[in-house]
This record gives C-alpha cells, sequence and structure tokens, in this order.
C-alpha cells in the first residue's frame, strides 16, 4: 500500500477506528515513514489538547458544595413553611439529590482515572510514531537503569531477558502528573512494549492494580516498593502479563 493510502488513514488510526490488521500494517509503515508518523504525532498531541481543554469544563468539588448547600436551604426552607404536606415529596427529593451527587462523584473520579490513562496511552502511540522514540539506546539493562541515575527521584530494577521473548530497546525520562517518571521500551514479535515506571502517590488517579483492554491496546497496572508500573502494548495480553511477571520479579529482589 503506497504512502497516501497509508496516510488516508491516519485520522482513522488516531481515532482508534481501525481494525487490528490495520493497526498493525499502519504501525509497520510509521517505523519506515518519518512524514506518516509526525502526522500521527501531531494527530495525537492535538488529542490530548483537546481532553485537557474539556476537563477544564468539569464541575470542581467545591462548586458541586455549594450546588448542594443551595439546595439544601431551599429544602429547609419548604420544610418550615409546608412540612405535613410535602414531607413525602422531601424524602423524593433527598434521595434524587443523594443519587445525583454520589453519580457525579463517581463519574468524577472515573474520568479523571480515564483522563490519566488516556494520556500514558499518548504517551505509547507518540513513542511509536516517533523517529528517535528512546533517549539511551541500549539493550543492556546495566546501561539502560544507571542512565536514569540522578534524572529521577526514586530506583528500580529491570529483568534479565536471556532466555525470553523480550528484547529491551532502551529508555527515557517523561512527566505524569507534574513529576518525573521512566518509559523503558521493549519489543517482541515486532511488537513494542511501553513500561512506565511511577511513583506510587496518593493523588495518582491510575485504575487500581489489574488488566484491561482500552483504545485497542492491552494495558497492564499494579503497585510495588512505592512504584506505580504501567506496562501498555498492542500485542496480546499474555504477553503484557509475561514482562509484567518479570517485572515485578525484578522488583523484588
Amino acid at each position: 500500500m503506497s504512502c497516501d493510502l497509508w496516510a488516508g488513514m491516519l485520522d482513522a488510526y488516531a481515532d482508534d477506528s481501525c481494525s487490528p490488521e490495520e493497526v498493525a500494517g499502519i504501525e509497520e509503515h510509521l517505523r519506515t515513514c518519518p512524514a506518516c508518523a509526525s502526522g500521527v504525532l501531531a494527530r495525537v498531541q492535538a488529542k490530548r489538547m483537546n481532553r485537557l481543554a474539556a476537563m477544564r469544563y468539569t464541575p470542581s468539588p467545591e462548586f458541586q458544595l455549594r450546588i448542594e448547600s443551595s439546595l439544601r436551604k431551599k429544602q429547609n426552607s419548604i420544610w418550615r413553611w409546608s412540612r405535613p404536606v410535602w414531607v413525602p415529596r422531601l424524602a423524593a427529593v433527598a434521595l434524587a439529590l443523594i443519587l445525583i451527587v454520589v453519580s457525579a462523584a463517581l463519574w468524577t473520579r472515573h474520568a479523571a482515572r480515564e483522563q490519566d490513562l488516556a494520556e500514558l496511552l499518548d504517551v505509547h502511540v507518540a513513542t511509536l510514531a516517533s523517529a528517535n522514540p528512546v533517549d539511551v539506546v541500549s539493550t543492556d539493562r546495566h546501561t539502560v537503569k544507571p542512565w536514569f541515575q540522578g534524572k529521577l527521584p526514586f530506583t528500580f530494577n529491570l529483568p534479565e531477558l536471556q532466555n525470553s521473548p523480550f528484547k529491551l530497546l532502551g529508555g527515557k525520562l517523561i512527566y505524569f502528573e507534574h513529576s518525573p517518571g521512566a518509559q523503558l521500551l521493549f519489543e517482541t514479535r515486532k511488537h513494542q512494549l511501553s513500561v512506565f515506571i511511577l511513583q506510587d502517590q496518593a493523588a495518582m488517579r491510575l485504575p487500581g492494580a489489574g488488566a484491561s483492554r482500552e483504545r485497542g491496546f492491552s494495558v497492564e497496572t499494579w503497585s510495588q516498593a512505592g512504584l506505580r508500573y504501567v506496562v501498555i502494548s498492542d500485542t496480546n495480553p499474555a504477553d503484557i502479563h509475561a514482562l509484567s511477571e518479570l517485572l515485578r520479579t525484578a522488583a523484588g529482589q
């Protein structure tokens, strides 16, 4: 397929509207076409900016509290003047209000988690589309790990990959939630896997431990020794879990 035909599919790729076969073909093309890779990177960055702009309009907790306080005052006024008539209706209104507030809180928390995970997914896609995906290029864990010393407020261990299907490609420094973190790039059967290692802070809104499927990518997350690990790739979940197990073992050493 010519470059012009691939270029016509970049919008669908950025919107996660392609089939698995199309995704594999596009990503193979992106590795050899800087023009299309730059196009995908621009689309991903535009989507991220749109999501960040949308999040600005999410009601703040303070605003929700003001609305709740205002509604309570109105209910108290109705109660004082028409208590016998409004008792059943007020009970229904109070129940409805509770359901609305709880639903809004759950939605806000879910939206924040989705936003944080979407940001890491965008970083992974941008890495695949970049002509220089990592800052330190090496298959040797004893070269990659020391490169992060002095750049991160924490340290981590990398697994021994001998006799495994995985290959370390390198790593780079990222910033997430205003804090520095590590992104490591691995490869297995022409699929690239991003491993994000971040400080596990109380304010972090990433999903809890477990595996999931997001926008056509397999994701596995967990916390260990004060660090949060997120593994993302378009490969199958079994590969994601196998690499995660190697990382867990290395972290426990």
